[in-house]
C-alpha cells in the first residue's frame, strides 16, 4: 500500500484477534514510531509491548487502579476491568518521556510522542493488521503509572490494541478539507 493511501484510509479497528503482528511486521511498525516529527530529535517517547500473560497483567493493573478509586467495586465491574487487555492479542504502550529542554517546551514532546502513536497504527493499517488508539481512565490512573514503571517526566499517550480485525476493515468517511482549512489572512 502507498503511503498516501494508508493516510487517507485508515480506519480504526475496535475487533481484533489473534495472530499478533510477526516479527517482521513488529518491526515495521517500531520503525514507524521511530519517524516521528521529533523537535531536537529527542525521542521523547519509550513503548511497553504487552502480550499473552502480559495482558493478564495488565488486566489485573486495570483492576487494582479502579479498586483505589471504589474498594467496593462490584465482581462483574472488576472482571470488565481484568478483561480489557484481552480484547486484542498485543498491546503498545505509548510514553511520552519529556526533559526539560529550553528550546522544546513539553507539550511539543506530548505531541512527538503522539505522533508515533499515529503513525504505528497507520503502518498496521498499511500492513493490513487491525489497530485502535485507546485511552480512557487507565491512561491517567496514578496506579497504572506506577505499575507500569513509569517516571515522573512520563506520561502514557495511549494503549494500541493490534491484532488481526474479525472482519473486513470499514471504509474511511473522509470530510471535505475546506471544513478544517482556511487561508490566513482571509481573502
Amino acid at each position: 500500500m502507498n503511503a498516501l493511501d494508508a493516510l487517507h484510509q485508515r480506519v480504526s479497528v475496535s475487533k481484533l484477534t489473534a495472530p499478533a503482528p510477526n516479527a517482521e511486521q513488529r518491526e515495521a511498525i517500531c520503525k514507524a514510531a521511530l519517524r516521528a516529527a521529533d523537535h531536537g530529535q529527542m525521542r521523547p517517547w519509550r513503548f511497553l509491548v504487552v502480550e499473552a500473560e502480559g495482558l493478564t497483567a495488565l488486566g489485573e493493573l486495570f483492576c487494582a487502579a479502579a479498586l483505589c478509586d471504589d474498594p467496593g467495586l462490584l465482581p462483574e465491574v472488576q472482571d470488565s476491568y481484568r478483561k480489557m487487555p484481552h480484547r486484542a492479542p498485543m498491546i503498545i504502550v505509548v510514553i511520552a518521556s519529556c526533559h526539560i529542554n529550553p528550546k522544546v517546551p513539553e507539550i511539543e514532546q506530548l505531541i512527538s510522542a503522539g505522533a508515533a502513536a499515529q503513525n504505528m497504527i497507520t503502518a498496521a493499517y498499511a500492513l493490513g493488521l487491525g489497530a485502535i488508539w485507546k485511552t480512557g481512565a487507565m491512561a491517567y490512573h496514578p496506579e497504572v503509572k506506577r505499575g507500569l514503571g513509569l517516571r515522573e517526566n512520563e506520561h502514557i499517550i495511549g494503549y494500541l490494541y493490534m491484532g488481526t480485525p474479525t472482519s473486513p476493515l470499514g471504509k474511511a468517511h473522509p470530510r471535505p478539507t475546506s471544513e478544517f482549512f482556511a487561508n490566513w489572512p482571509a481573502q
